[in-house]
């Protein structure tokens, strides 16, 4: 199972995974795999109570993955993880599963650009690039793999997530492992 987190400015890269044969069963013995998205599940809450609506979202976004990992997907979970608190609650929600943990890390000014090119339903209203980006760092830097991808294409910065975040960014390589679920 492998988990990939990181800021949410990256949508068309994850819609490469989906269509790069991440839905769909492949017929070299590899799992299947399933995108779960955390800004769909996010958007069906109120806007208030908002640290536990974000709990909550966590846990259902970790209970989601499981049951794909269990009937025999790759789940990637597409989610801002801005601190090492919410990265361990999602590692400890995630039993059995090795854990990979990749930040699209393209820069700022890409993250910006790439936003404003999105279809405006898919659009990212965010101010705080730089708060966000330096609390990370602080938090998270030293863990999994911060992929910089603003000189990659979506299709690019797919092929490169698939062979190598297994190596690059696990969380919690000597877990008891059964499946493997990425945060993205």
């Amino acid at each position: 199972m492998e988990v990939r987190i990181g800021p949410a400015t990256a949508e068309e890269q994850h819609r490469q995974l989906r269509s790069s044969g991440m839905d769909h069963p492949r017929t070299n013995g590899h799992a299947r795999g399933r995108e779960v998205d955390g800004d769909q599940t996010r958007r069906r809450a109120p806007a208030d109570e908002a640290a536990r609506q974000v709990e909550l979202c966590n846990r259902n976004l970790c209970m989601l993955a499981n049951n794909f990992s269990d009937a025999g997907f790759t789940p990637v979970i597409d989610w801002v993880i801005p601190d090492r608190e919410q990265l361990d609650l999602f590692v400890s929600l995630l039993p059995d599963r090795q854990v990979q943990f990749v930040v699209l890390a393209p820069g700022i000014e890409a993250c910006r650009y790439r936003n404003t090119i999105r279809d405006p339903v898919e659009r990212f209203d965010f101010d705080g690039y730089e708060d966000l980006d330096a609390d990370m760092k602080r938090e998270l830097g030293g863990v999994g793999w911060w992929f910089d991808t603003a000189a990659l294409t979506p299709e690019e910065t797919a092929d490169r997530v698939i062979r190598e975040a297994r190596h690059r960014a696990p969380v919690n390589p000597h877990a008891n492992v059964r499946r493997r679920c990425a945060l993205t």
